[in-house]
This record gives structure tokens, C-alpha cells and sequence, in this order.
């Protein structure tokens, strides 16, 4: 087996585990997220920039470039450019330049600018984070995941576009872990995802695995002690800016939703989880609310739920739900929710034992 590494990379928070499988042993952090660190780099550096690297999350990020554009000079190249919007008229509109990699690279020797680069794995932090656990940064595999909405073609949504690959691949097999991918097999529409497996070529590790986050936190809500030997089940992760709900039936998954949490009441929170057991939700429906999106495959009755688990960051929301919630803790941690799904679906595809994720 050997030690591996996980991490669940939000839009507020990094969080990781190592998990040793030889001493069973595993560390654990949750610290600023990416973008809001870059964010601030960002902020910091005063005058022109040159932008390189590639996609990553973008939210205070993408602010921070717009707003640096009003008052000078903003240089991306394409990849980096994605992480603001995939369609580079909707980027070169707030005033920011977008160039070819090549002479984004040539720009970075001016001394007119200063050089900024986008991507969700900082590898000199990181490796500064793991070995303040006291480990060496050297893994047998490493899992990341984050969201990825995929690069839409012309006229589709991105909504619609992140919703016909979960779809596709869960027609093929209806298991959370399927959208688990080694690095060289990430779809190329999956931008994000593949611009992290490229960064994770310069990991110490024989292997990488990216997931998409929601899958992941819906993976990992299920592995907790109070869902043991439960077979139908809800369980929701409400991050800082993603909810995500699922009804699972003996580890399969008969639907879920996505919301943006900023719009998430107790109130909407009971009538999705009921309506989701109940096989009343639809993806067109969700979007019409503002929402993400959903997935139907099967309706066991909101009746026959044995449990309802609450997970995230931002899971106080449901205190006032009229729902019995329980409040989860994968491995004994809210917040490593997603990392534990990471872990879960790389022992699946490794073939390990099973783990005990008490």
C-alpha cells in the first residue's frame, strides 16, 4: 500500500490528509484556499502584470485582475486567461491583454512587470505544509480534487455542459468514484482538472488522481460512521460556495443537486432533500431556481431514508432545518469530507482493503 496524500482544493479553504496505510497513521490540515492566497499576492504587487500558468479557481482572483486592469497594465496568457472566463472576448472586455503562452513567457523578463502565476496547486507551500506535519513530501499517490465545469463549446451553458459529463459517465457506472480519473486520462474539456494534473508532474509521487470535488464531498459524506450499515441514505456538504445534496441507495447514487450556498435556506434545504428521494427533482428545474443543476436516476421515497447527514463548512445552515440532519464527520473531521471521498476512491481504484474510516 504506502502513503498518499489528498487534497480538496475550495474556494475558502485547502484541505489535506496524508494517510499512511503501512502504519495507519494519517495527518491532517485545513488551510486558505489558492485563490484567496493568489488573491492577496496579487494585491500585494503593486503596477503591471504579466499572468502565466493555467486554469485554476477563480473568484478573488479574477477580481483582483479585473480590478488591477482598471489602473494598469494586465498581461494573461490563454491558459491563465481561462481561469477568468473560457471566452477570451468576455476577458479582453475588462481591458486585460491575452496573449499566446510563449509571449507571456518572453514578458516575464521585462522589468515593466511583475510576474504572476495562476494554478490550484502552489507547490512550494504545499510542500511547505506537508513537512510541517513532520513527513517527507515524497507519496506513493496523490488524489486532488476541485470544480470543474468543464469547457463548454459554443451556445451550451456551462451548467449544461458540467451536467451531460457527470451524466455520461454516471450512465456508465452510478458510483461517486467513477468521476475519479488518473492524470492522463482526465477528459480534455475538464480544464481545471487538467491543468492540476499538469502541475502534478513535478510531485514527488508514481501516481495522480483527480475528482471533481462534489462527487468527492458525496463519497466522502457516505463513509462516515453514522451511514455504516445504513443502505438508503441523503447527505448534503454545504461548502463556502457550492451545496451539493445526494440520495444513495447501498452506495450507488440515485440523483443529486447543486446549488450556490450564498442562495440556500433550511426551508429550500428540506423541500430538495424530500423532493430528491422522492424522484421529483429535474436539471431544468434547478437551473430555473438559480441553481446548479440536478441528476435523476432513481426514486426510493423520501419515506424509506435511514438517515440524512450534513457535512461542509458551512453546515450550520441546516440547524433550523424541520429534517432530522445529522451533522457528520468523515475520519472524525467535518472539513475532510472531500479528502476522505478522495482517499475511498482510490482505494476502489487501487483494489486496496477497505478502510475503516472511523
Amino acid at each position: 500500500m504506502g502513503r498518499y496524500l489528498l487534497l480538496d482544493i475550495g474556494a475558502g479553504t485547502l484541505d489535506m490528509l496524508c494517510y499512511d496505510t503501512d502504519h495507519e497513521l494519517h495527518y491532517k490540515a485545513v488551510v486558505r484556499s489558492p485563490v484567496r492566497v493568489l488573491a492577496d499576492e496579487i494585491r500585494r504587487t503593486r503596477g503591471n502584470l504579466v499572468v502565466t500558468g493555467g486554469e485554476m479557481g477563480g473568484g478573488p482572483v479574477s477580481q483582483a485582475l479585473i480590478d488591477r486592469a482598471k489602473t494598469a497594465e494586465v498581461v494573461m496568457s490563454a491558459p491563465s486567461a481561462a481561469t477568468i472566463h473560457h471566452n477570451v472576448q468576455r476577458v479582453t472586455a475588462h481591458g486585460i491583454r491575452v496573449v499566446d503562452a510563449a509571449e507571456a513567457e518572453d514578458l516575464k523578463r521585462d522589468s515593466r512587470f511583475h510576474h504572476i502565476r495562476t494554478g490550484d496547486l502552489q507547490l512550494d507551500r504545499l510542500q511547505c505544509l506537508v513537512q510541517g506535519f513532520g513527513v517527507p513530501f515524497e507519496f506513493d499517490a496523490v488524489g486532488i480534487c476541485a470544480q470543474d465545469h468543464g469547457a463548454a463549446p459554443p451556445g451550451v451553458s456551462h451548467l449544461d455542459f458540467r451536467h451531460r459529463m457527470f451524466t455520461a459517465a454516471l450512465a456508465r457506472q452510478p458510483v461517486p468514484e467513477t468521476l475519479l480519473y488518473r492524470s492522463d486520462q482526465v477528459p480534455e474539456e475538464m480544464n481545471r482538472l487538467s491543468a492540476i494534473a499538469n502541475d502534478a508532474k513535478a510531485l514527488t509521487t508514481d501516481r495522480v488522481y483527480v475528482m471533481d470535488s462534489g462527487m468527492a464531498a458525496i463519497l466522502g459524506a457516505s463513509m462516515d460512521v453514522l451511514a455504516a450499515k445504513k443502505k438508503r441514505i441523503l447527505v448534503l456538504d454545504i461548502a463556502t460556495s457550492h451545496t451539493v445534496g445526494a440520495a444513495l441507495e447501498a452506495g450507488r447514487l440515485c440523483g443529486f443537486f447543486e446549488y450556490h450556498t450564498a442562495d440556500i435556506t433550511a426551508a429550500r434545504l428540506d423541500r430538495l432533500l424530500m423532493d430528491l428521494a422522492d424522484g421529483k427533482l429535474s436539471h431544468r428545474q434547478i437551473l430555473n431556481q438559480g441553481g446548479h443543476g440536478a441528476y435523476h436516476r432513481k426514486a426510493f421515497g423520501f419515506d424509506r431514508v435511514e438517515l440524512i447527514l450534513a457535512t461542509g463548512p458551512q453546515r450550520r445552515l441546516a440547524l433550523e432545518s424541520k429534517l432530522p440532519i445529522a451533522f457528520g464527520a468523515p475520519w472524525g473531521d467535518n472539513m475532510m469530507t472531500g479528502t476522505v471521498g478522495l482517499m475511498e476512491a482510490v482505494r476502489v481504484c487501487e483494489g486496496l482493503p477497505p478502510i475503516t474510516y472511523l
